[in-house]
């Protein structure tokens, strides 16, 4: 079995020998062995493969010189002693006829390693027929909601987390998703040079000299109706091609940036799944048993830190509502919640007709009927409390976010900041027990600050340790919390300028109880900001709404 991981690699050339091939995917969490091998600054995926080479011992590997990360991995497997062969091939940049030879002349190069290594000839016939047998004639297929990936790699799980959530794939530009043009081969063709010009003719990645085609396919195609841009952490070459892509196509787009794993499944989730949300307006397109009351629908919205569950009728009036902390585990608190609010409302379960989860916990609620993103719940929520807000910024337990929202409440663009807890609930918890001060009053006490001082490090660790130096300096804490409060609002206000943010505004999440926040992204913004009466039930209202939307619109879903 040999090991490669690049569309342009001629992998049927080592099938013509009689070995298999294997794309390298990696289905690893972490990099133990990497970590021993590279630097953490490393492009994701690189260390990952090596990682999977060497941990499931694939001895035979093929790679191309496609980028500087793949380069590096060439140099450090050829320095293991359990890799029986590794062969980097060089690409060219361009598409004319010189260097259609030269990489005619590269695979010669490879067709000449490998009998070399393993003492085995070469059969152009073969060749030829494996060329012959791969000319697909698969057409593509038409959904309600066509989506194109576009950007470096991505695994199938994505597509498969599409498909879930009701789009249809309908075209993977990654070099994980597409394949090479294959074409008959007669027998009066040299086959080498056959294969070399199919390989050069394929979708061009970002290493072509010319990359318009990448784009041309998406602007020509009419029933594309959003694109996702997938790129690996500390990527080079596509980190920096989305913001062209985005000026240019004329449908949404949205970008995932992951490290390859698993590890961030559940972020991942709630983004494609708003996106999709956002195309087709609807979502959970299934059928949904009707229970109980015809008038009366909960929505539970399942956070990092606290549970909500709201109960409203067909008036759109809440009935009850109830907020609890999450605690650890997700369905225990979503119980709880539940059960405080339909006391607060006096009714039973058995009374709505529909459950509606959100939140990062809402795929682990055994009795909700369906679930919605807590993207759309928010910007339903916020926009049913004030029909003038455009904009809705929610910082919860663990991640913020800021949504764009039209004169029709529907999401515009949303951004989120899930991959830390810097500027989050989390984050002021923390520095309130570094304070010795509950986190309730840290908003009223910040207004009470006379020193303006600052706090540089938007980590949670280093921004601690920065508290630390100042309680040593013996700073007031109405201070040091006011220069914590001046350090989220960057962070936020940063969010707001990446998505065109305009006003109105409104804040929910518990968050928006700190006064002192949401003074200071105020003044840093130049905009006043609306904050609900109860900003930490907007999320499950929003999921309400959305279930009642469903019942009266009587529709399949």
């Amino acid at each position: 079995m040999t090991g490669y991981v690049c569309k342009y690699t001629p992998n049927l050339i080592i099938e013509s020998f009689g070995d298999r091939t294997l794309r390298i995917e990696p289905e690893v969490s972490s990099c133990e062995i990497a970590d021993g091998l590279t630097h953490p600054n490393m492009c994701s995926y690189a260390r990952l493969v090596l990682e999977e080479c060497l941990g499931k011992h694939i001895d035979k590997i093929v790679l191309v010189n496609c980028c500087d990360a793949i380069r590096r991995l060439y140099d450090i497997l050829k320095a293991e002693p359990s890799v029986k062969f590794i062969h980097i091939v060089d690409l060219p940049r361009k598409r004319d006829v010189i260097d259609r030879i030269r990489f005619k002349n590269e695979i010669i190069r490879l067709i000449e390693s490998y009998q070399k290594s393993f003492d085995v000839n070469f059969s152009a016939e073969a060749l030829r027929n494996l060329l012959n047998s791969s000319v697909s004639t698969t057409k593509k297929e038409y959904g309600d909601i066509n989506i194109a990936i576009i950007g470096g790699r991505s695994r199938r799980s994505l597509e498969k987390m599409i498909e879930e959530f009701g789009g249809n794939v309908i075209y993977n530009l990654t070099c994980t998703g597409t394949v090479p043009p294959f074409r008959p081969v007669g027998s009066l063709f040299d086959p080498v040079e056959a294969y070399a010009d199919i390989l050069l003719d394929s979708y061009p990645c970002m290493r072509m000299d010319d990359i318009d085609e990448r784009l041309d396919i998406i602007e020509e195609d009419k029933r594309i109706d959003g694109v996702i841009y997938h790129t690996v952490k500390f990527c080079d070459l596509y980190s920096y091609e989305y913001a062209m892509i985005r000026d240019r196509i004329r449908v949404p787009i949205l970008k995932l940036e992951t490290d390859y794993t698993d590890n961030s499944e559940g972020q991942v989730r709630t983004r494609v799944q708003a996106f999709i949300e956002s195309l087709k307006r609807d979502s959970n397109k299934r059928m949904v048993t009707v229970t109980g009351r015809k008038d009366i629908v909960i929505g539970i919205d399942s956070g990092s830190t606290s549970t909500s569950a709201v109960i409203i009728d067909s008036n759109k009036s809440i009935l009850g509502y109830s907020i609890v902390p999450t605690g650890a585990k997700s369905i225990e608190s979503a119980e709880k919640a539940l059960e405080i609010a339909l006391k607060s409302a006096g009714i039973s379960k058995d009374d709505a007709s529909l459950i509606v989860a959100t939140g990062y916990g809402r795929v682990s609620i055994p009795f909700a009927n369906l679930e919605v993103t807590e993207i759309t719940c928010h910007a339903r929520g916020a926009f049913f409390l004030d029909n003038s807000v455009r904009t809705i910024i929610d910082i919860g337990g663990q991640d913020s976010k800021v949504i764009r929202i039209d004169e029709n409440g529907n999401v515009i663009d949303f951004i989120m900041n899930d991959k830390c807890s810097a500027g989050t609930g989390r984050f002021l918890e923390n520095m309130s027990r570094v304070l010795d001060i509950p986190v309730d009053r840290m908003g009223e006490e910040s207004l009470k600050w006379k020193e303006d001082i600052e706090i540089s490090s938007m980590c949670t660790v280093f921004a601690e340790s920065e508290v630390i130096t100042l309680i040593a300096k013996n700073k007031e804490k109405s201070d040091i919390i006011h220069a914590l409060n001046k350090s989220i609002t960057r962070r936020v206000a940063s969010l707001i300028e990446k998505v065109g943010g305009v006003k109105n505004y409104m804040m929910t999440g518990g968050v928006a109880k700190n006064t002192g926040v949401v003074r200071c992204l105020e003044e840093k913004i130049g905009e006043k900001i609306t904050v609900p009466k109860e900003p930490q039930i907007v999320g499950s209202l929003g999921a309400a709404l959305s279930g009642l939307e469903k019942l009266s619109d009587k529709i399949d879903f």
